[in-house]
């Protein structure tokens, strides 16, 4: 055989799988495309669904203005009065509770500055005292039956606990001792910074 022509043949074969090869890169780019145009699209809508779910219920409520306006005059309305604190018990419906005090002011079966607050603004509103592991409702305009909610306490298996415990508020629709409210809650803490009990203002569904 002439050498030009066994050069000419031993050429061919490496530029055709170099062909191959080139071929089956772009139909694997192709199908990635292809997917890709599906995938992402998708993907986005899957996320803009969580986010307008989380809004429906977190950021509407800390959007509301009557939530935070309620929530504003709550704490002002106690601030006033000295710093936070928790000092000795005081029973609350017949359910062991700690002392929580603004200043010199007890809270515990002072019902004064939560039916103020909401005598202005509406809905109901709340001071719990943190209590062991437990938040216990000590000053409430909360019904429950025929009176108030006092003595009950804030679900230790519920949402709101969680960013309690993590010293944030929280704001969002939640379930009340069988009835849905929106809803703010937002931690107290003493001095050091420990959360000592929780305000919170809400409105029924």
């Amino acid at each position: 055989m002439d050498l030009r022509e066994s050069s000419a043949a031993g050429s061919a074969a490496p530029s055709f799988c170099g062909r191959a090869a080139n071929r089956r890169k772009l139909k694997l780019r192709g199908d990635m495309m292809f997917r890709n145009r599906f995938y992402f699209p998708a993907l986005a809508a899957g996320l803009l669904i969580v986010a307008a779910a989380m809004f429906s219920t977190t950021g509407y409520a800390k959007s509301n203005p009557k939530i935070m306006k309620a929530m504003a005059d709550l704490k002002a309305a106690t601030e006033k009065l000295g710093p936070p604190k928790l000092e000795g018990f005081d029973p609350v419906s017949g359910k062991k509770a700690a002392a929580l005090y603004f200043g010199k002011t007890k809270m515990n079966n002072d019902f004064a500055i939560v039916d103020a607050v909401v005598k202005v603004n509406g809905g109901t509103a709340t001071l719990f005292a943190k209590t062991g592991e437990e938040y216990v409702r000590v000053s409430t305009n909360v019904p429950e039956g025929s009176g108030r909610a006092t003595g009950t306490i804030l679900d230790p298996k519920g949402k709101v606990i969680v960013d309690i415990n993590a010293g944030k508020p929280f704001y969002g629709d939640v379930d009340i001792l069988g009835t849905p409210y929106t809803t703010g809650y937002e931690p107290i803490k003493d001095g050091s910074g420990k959360v000592i009990g929780i305000w919170y203002v809400g409105y029924k569904k």
